[in-house]
């Protein structure tokens, strides 16, 4: 069915190579992305597990409940801020990335229109090729079915009239 896509075809080759080449650039710019998420989320825990034993360190130490409670709501409004950093770290990590898959989009795309539209153009010539033998190898076809019954048609007026 598809023998118009076949290895010898150069419009196929060059449309699968430009769709290659636009989809591993995309997908290298969703693997960056992915590393930066990674090493944010590492840096986050390793800080939280850091400044979580240095809290309980301080709330150990502390020599009554109430001075526990005090050092726990003193640590709210700097974690919250820390929350928000993080928040818009994940923010830029993702608006640089929507920035690099559109650029790279953009520069691979006219590219990969332009070969399907090769493409395109080929399957047109070669379906409009194999319609035209198609209707070529119908017609021969027709022909000699008809050949057959249409001489001895023939044949027979020809020897009657001349018997009579």
């Amino acid at each position: 069915m598809y023998d118009f896509i076949s290895r010898n075809s150069p419009a196929a080759q060059a449309h699968l190579e430009s769709q290659f080449s636009m989809f591993s650039d995309l997908t290298k710019q969703m693997f960056n992305a992915v590393q930066r998420f990674n090493e944010l989320n590492i840096q986050v825990a390793q800080t939280v597990l850091e400044e979580s034993i240095a809290s309980t360190k301080q709330i150990l130490q502390a020599k009554d409940p109430q001075e526990a409670l005090s050092l726990l709501a003193g640590q709210a409004q700097p974690n919250a801020e820390k929350l928000r950093a993080y928040q818009q770290h994940l923010a830029d990590i993702a608006v640089g990335t929507q920035v690099n898959l559109a650029k790279t989009a953009e520069t691979h795309i006219p590219r990969t229109s332009r070969t399907a539209q090769d493409l395109a153009s080929e399957v047109a010539r070669q379906a409009s090729e194999e319609t035209e033998k198609a209707t070529q190898r119908q017609k021969a076809a027709m022909e000699k079915l008809m050949t057959p019954l249409t001489k001895p048609a023939e044949a027979g007026k020809g020897g009657t009239s001349g018997v009579h």
